[in-house]
């Protein structure tokens, strides 16, 4: 004789599913549940294909080595892409941490008009593109600062562009984002952490 089928009630699936939805969220990076906007989110692109953005020095998750960041070595780390579209003609990048203590994502980088036939921006190498003025008020890469505490999110954000930007130097997120508008391929980001090292 057949087992009578058992339904489970709705309100148990629906309870499921938001649970789970929540803790997709929260291991997505904290950006989106920190309720700050990432320049990534405030960007449109053409293709709902998403860049794949890599480096050797941390992985998706993982944490950013501590030569790449304000307390050791303060040097870019490198930052490979790949699946960018047809009619690629520059890249730009734009580093940002949610879980500082401000009321938009603080800015560790902005860069662009970066060669797309490279297909990897080495570590050190801000000087050969047109950069914006980060969060600690120069116009370079800053590394992972955060105060002691929980781990911070570092949020390595890659634009395909159809066109480099005429772009001045020395231009801070809202420009760099305003003149991304319309020009955007497609998208992807790469996410690492990282806390203030322990005082011994």
């Amino acid at each position: 004789m057949a087992e009578p089928s058992r339904q489970i009630p709705r309100t148990l699936w629906i309870g499921t599913g938001l649970f789970f939805g929540f803790l997709a969220l929260a291991c997505s990076g904290g950006s989106r549940a920190a309720g700050k906007t990432l320049a990534l989110d405030r960007v449109q692109a053409r293709s709902q294909d998403m860049l794949i953005v890599t480096s050797p020095a941390f992985s998706a998750g993982g944490k950013v080595p501590l030569a790449n960041s304000a307390y050791g070595g303060n040097v870019s780390p490198a930052i490979s892409w790949s699946g960018l579209p047809a009619g690629t003609r520059a890249v730009a990048l734009i580093v940002e941490d949610p879980d500082a203590a401000a009321v938009q994502p603080f800015v560790h980088w902005l860069a662009w008009n970066v060669n797309p036939a490279v297909g990897t921006f080495p570590e050190k190498s801000g000087a050969a593109v047109r950069q914006g003025r980060n969060g600690h008020g120069s116009n370079e890469y800053w590394g992972p600062h955060p105060p002691a505490g929980p781990l911070h999110h570092y949020h390595f954000e890659l634009f395909a562009l159809d066109s480099p930007l005429t772009l001045a130097e020395g231009a801070d997120r809202d420009q760099l984002v305003a003149a991304m508008s319309g020009h955007v391929l497609a998208k992807g980001e790469l996410v690492g952490l990282f806390g203030a090292p322990k005082r011994r």
